[in-house]
């Protein structure tokens, strides 16, 4: 995090496309008054407005495509463990990427409305992520997979995480009650966002690889998942290093003409991929595990 104290998000808005600036005075990425970084002005339009980082849009456009086909495969793998967890994961990343098409991506809206995109799009990555640690959980089958006693678990905790940091955001964007006023000062400070937007996301990925590699490997006895697993940890790590090391570097050597946000979604999108072709080769129906389950 650089040299900033815990909590501050200055250095990451000044140097990083992150759709969190939108909430901070001065960072928000669409705003042609935005200072301390490179800033993208894409396309003139009418008003004086643009429509900037394209790359960013195209690869959110494709990524929606892609889940919306990766959704559908799971439909046809009925006999396959987590095939609905799997499914709410790829809805939730879905949202993410509309979200963002707003929040990255510069396109001519108000601010208000940024940063409502903002807010819901903070939450998703906090509910989502969270989803697919869930996923991994289901993978043990501790109990039915599918069915009313795993899902409800999810989905009221996902919305827990979703409702309580997406209002957390919308109120530091809009400052509804006054009470992250320090957020709009000095270094940006939010200890609650920089927990549930830089660390929490974190923590579930780290615990969802963690979790598949026992089971592919002591419980599975396997070893070709892994490469799979493997490749997305890789791919996703890339896509970080590009947003938050490389951006401002590469809209720089590009005269503002793109930055790391689109790489970052491309790599992601990839990660993304990886993740459902790990899950879809572990469910296949010669593995090694009891299938005892229901499916809706």
């Amino acid at each position: 995090m650089g040299n900033t104290q815990f909590g501050n998000f200055r250095d990451l808005c000044r140097d990083s496309t992150l759709p969190i600036c939108n909430l901070f005075p001065g960072y928000s990425y669409a705003d042609s008054s935005r200072f301390g970084s490179c800033n993208i002005e894409g396309i003139s339009l009418k008003n004086n407005e643009h429509l900037g980082n394209l790359g960013a849009i195209l690869f959110c456009g494709l990524a929606i495509v892609v889940s919306l086909f990766l959704l559908w495969r799971s439909e046809r793998k009925q006999a396959a463990v987590g095939r609905r967890e799997m499914q709410l994961f790829l809805l939730g990343y879905i949202i993410i990427e509309v979200c963002e098409i707003f929040t990255v991506g510069k396109f001519p809206l108000n601010d208000e409305a940024r940063i409502a995109f903002t807010g819901i799009h903070i939450g998703f990555i906090v509910a989502t992520t969270w989803i697919l640690l869930l996923n991994a959980v289901v993978g043990y089958q501790f109990f039915d997979d599918g069915t009313l006693v795993s899902l409800i678990p999810m989905v009221i905790t996902s919305l827990i995480l979703l409702i309580g940091s997406g209002y957390i955001a919308l109120d530091t964007g809009f400052n509804w009650t006054g009470y992250w006023d320090k957020s709009l000062t000095d270094n940006n400070q939010n200890i609650a966002l920089y927990v549930l937007y830089q660390l929490a996301p974190l923590l579930f990925l780290f615990l969802f690889f963690v979790l598949e590699a026992v089971l592919v490997i002591r419980v599975l006895g396997e070893r070709k998942p892994m490469l799979y697993l493997g490749a997305a940890a890789l791919l996703f790590a890339v896509g970080q290093i590009f947003n938050y090391i490389a951006s401002i570097h590469i809209c720089n050597g590009t005269h503002a003409r793109v930055d790391g946000s689109m790489f970052e979604t491309l790599f992601t999108l990839l990660a993304v991929v990886a993740v459902w072709v790990f899950w879809s080769s572990i469910t296949e129906d010669d593995w090694p595990m009891p299938v005892t389950n229901t499916y809706t």
